[in-house]
């Protein structure tokens, strides 16, 4: 088995509960590691016998690119999509990071993250 990890994809994108996290958008930061059998692809050289990352990161993108409140949603639409995509994937761990997330309150905070498995 080998784990492919994908960290520090970045996008632009409009999750959140309030209406004006979802109109003007903020930087979210998405790490991404799935287990899978690397056998061939070490033995052959050969893309094919692997997960192709780009291929990953286009459906990481198109699911950044669907607004949600909460990045729960976003985190497992994105395992059920590389799911879906790649069924040769076995445990897949996703981190879904939101800079400066708006605070009810006014208040300031760095970053939030949810981290899913599936």
């Amino acid at each position: 088995m080998g784990l492919i990890q994908i960290e520090g994809m970045e996008f632009f994108a409009y999750h959140g509960c309030f209406k004006e996290e979802r109109v003007i958008g903020t930087r979210f930061i998405v790490d991404l590691s799935i287990e899978t059998d690397t056998g061939e692809a070490e033995a052959t050289d050969d893309l094919k016998k692997t997960i192709n990352y780009q291929s990953v990161y286009k459906l990481v993108k198109t699911e950044m690119e669907i607004k949600s409140h909460l990045l729960e949603h976003v985190a497992r639409r994105i395992i059920q999509s590389v799911q879906k995509h790649h069924p040769e994937a076995g445990n897949i761990l996703v981190k879904v990071v939101k800079l400066n997330p708006a605070l009810s309150d006014g208040g300031k905070v760095k970053q939030v993250c949810v981290t899913l498995n599936g």
